[in-house]
């Protein structure tokens, strides 16, 4: 028997103010579609901005549904439109924020682990890492250089 192990590193950073230029304006444009997602049974808004190689940014919310399983995350909303809008751009960058109208979220939120394997599939088909920011309404913003940073156990197509 062998031991695995694997690590993840992230880059914190404090707050809004602190991050990058183009970052700070991902992560408004987020903010922006959190602030519109449709959340009545959970409470619990998501927001999601992608930056494109060709310079656009496409957003996304949450969309829930009476039957929970038929609604949709922010991040695959964004990623899924991305996809069908602009085929042959790559995904660069992407900001995540979220919040509760329960209680102020301080904490980073990550994507769930369905948004994960989603992002995964756009990142092995352009052959390039997304680096992914992620926080709750306030507080600390985590970064990621890729998705397997966050599934370093990747299921990819070479399984199938």
């Amino acid at each position: 028997m062998k031991e695995l192990k694997i690590e993840s590193i992230f880059q914190v950073y404090d707050d809004l103010n602190e991050l990058p230029n183009d970052v700070f304006l991902l992560m408004n444009n987020a903010i922006k579609a959190r602030i519109k997602a449709y959340a009545p049974y959970s409470k619990f808004k998501v927001g999601a901005a992608i930056l494109l190689d060709n310079g656009e940014i496409v957003t996304g919310n949450n969309q829930e549904n009476v039957s929970y399983p038929s609604g949709l995350c922010a991040e695959r909303t964004a990623i899924y439109y991305a996809g069908a809008k602009y085929p042959d751009s790559k995904i660069l960058k992407m900001a995540i924020t979220a919040a509760s109208s329960n209680q102020k979220t301080k904490q980073p939120i990550p994507p769930c682990g369905a948004c994960r394997q989603a992002i995964a599939e756009y990142e092995i088909k352009q052959d390039s890492p997304v680096e992914i920011y992620f926080m709750g309404e306030v507080g600390n913003i985590m970064k990621s250089n890729s998705l397997s940073n966050l599934l370093p156990l990747l299921f990819d197509k070479k399984a199938l």
